[in-house]
């Protein structure tokens, strides 16, 4: 229906104060854009030096950590597995998923990444944040 000016409303309602509640949202930035990236414990520097060990100490970490699966050796599977990860806002590893040419080396890489150290979370505006990262780990059988 039409309304004009001069028509009345009907009498106004009473509304009781609303009260606003601040909803702390999860805030995910990715490793190559995020301001301050996770820390890995040892790593000193600025941001560029701070990547670079960060990197290192994965490669590091890997090498340490790695033990080809005897069942894997003896059916000769081998081939790249890509893990992807996030170092949430505590600086713990969270969220593990790996996809690779058998289920055996997957579980492997997993296994690796979720020994990881409890790091100083990456941090965007000052605010700890969530990082997503990715890694390839390569699963050779060495010929002697």
């Amino acid at each position: 229906s039409e309304t004009n000016q001069e028509d009345e409303i009907a009498e106004p309602v009473e509304v009781e104060a609303v009260e606003v509640v601040e909803v702390e949202e999860e805030v995910i930035v990715p490793f190559t854009v995020v301001e301050n990236v996770p820390v890995f414990p040892g790593c000193t520097g600025n941001n560029a030096q701070l990547r670079a060990c960060f990197n290192e100490k994965m490669q590091e970490h890997i090498r340490k950590n790695f033990h080809y699966p005897e069942s894997a050796l003896e059916m000769g599977v081998h081939g790249k597995v890509f893990v992807l990860f996030s170092i949430d806002a505590t600086g713990k590893v969270s969220n593990v998923k790996s996809r690779g040419p058998a289920a055996l080396l997957e579980k492997e890489a997993e296994r690796i990444i979720n020994l990881l150290p409890v790091m100083e979370p990456g941090k965007q505006r000052g605010k700890p944040v969530k990082v997503p990262y990715s890694i390839p780990i390569n699963f050779k059988i060495q010929k002697d």
